[in-house]
């Protein structure tokens, strides 16, 4: 079947209310509005909005010979980071570097506060790991990974299974975050993020803060993603990024989230403004 023979979707769920628009075979736009929390009534809105749109019973699966794609934006992963609801999340760094994002780049934007509420960090453990690799990408210490195995069993013993991991350097000399993330996984974490893979930048910091928020949100995300997927087996599914872009469900990540909602607005802004002649808006 040609895509104009069947319904597409495009969904902004948001932490209030979940807007679905469904364009049907013909060509007509349908909308509909729900509460984005409604247990007693549905398990998920932006489902049960295009049931509703498509007149199938409750329960009904979706199936691609109804619907050409689905396109979503949501604020799940900037909710779960509001509210700190993230997964339990521990991270793995250099011997030397436990305080180095909590430290941060001491920036004080109000210069006279003598009272610095520092913001909550979103790991809960810190675990050294004996490893040191240069700038020049020189070994100046080898990777242990006996220390390092016994250090992820306490953790994931205590119930945690995210894990960040950020090594000095590693945005560029990886094998060491690929040796640590290897020993994570075969020890049953769930969610393993790299530096290297999440944020391959030079600065310890920022690179950090990005693979922390990531290890933290996509374990959530990849649970709604799964949840609203398994609804709709076989049918085309993507998700709004923090960049404006969209992406295939499976490939949707935490740390790309954080503005998926928002920048599925601005999009939508810039473009109502081109089709009425505006070029700039604010």
């Amino acid at each position: 079947m040609t895509p104009h023979t069947r319904w597409q979707f495009w969904v902004d769920r948001g932490g209030t209310f979940t807007d679905v628009v469904g364009r049907a075979p013909g060509g007509a736009l349908h909308t509909l509005k729900l509460l984005s929390e409604n247990p007693e009534q549905y398990a998920d809105a932006a489902v049960e909005g295009i049931r509703r749109l498509l007149g199938l019973p409750a329960g009904a699966p979706i199936t691609p010979e109804q619907v050409d794609c689905v396109k979503m934006g949501t604020t799940v992963a900037t909710n779960a980071l509001l509210e700190r609801k993230g997964d339990r999340t521990l991270l793995v760094t250099t011997q030397g570097f436990r305080d180095a994002l909590r430290i941060a780049y001491q920036a004080r934007p109000r210069l006279f506060d003598r009272h610095i509420v520092l913001p909550e960090l979103l790991y809960e453990r810190v675990i050294e790991a004996q490893e040191r690799v240069g700038a020049m990408g020189e070994l100046i210490q080898p990777l242990d990974l006996a220390h390092l195995r016994e250090r992820l069993w306490a953790a994931y013993d205590a119930g945690i299974r995210a894990c960040a991991i950020v090594f000095m350097h590693g945005y560029r000399y990886t094998a060491h975050e690929q040796a640590a993330a290897t020993l994570a996984r075969e020890l049953g974490f769930t969610q393993v993020s790299t530096s290297h893979e999440v944020s391959p930048l030079m600065k310890l910091v920022s690179r950090g803060d990005t693979t922390v928020v990531d290890a933290y949100l996509s374990p959530i995300l990849r649970r709604y993603v799964e949840q609203v997927g398994a609804q709709m087996p076989g049918v085309r599914l993507f998700f709004m990024q923090s960049s404006g872009g969209l992406t295939e469900a499976q490939r949707f990540q935490g740390k790309d989230a954080i503005l998926s909602g928002p920048a599925g607005g601005i999009v939508g802004m810039a473009r109502t403004a081109a089709l009425g002649g505006h070029a700039k808006v604010i």
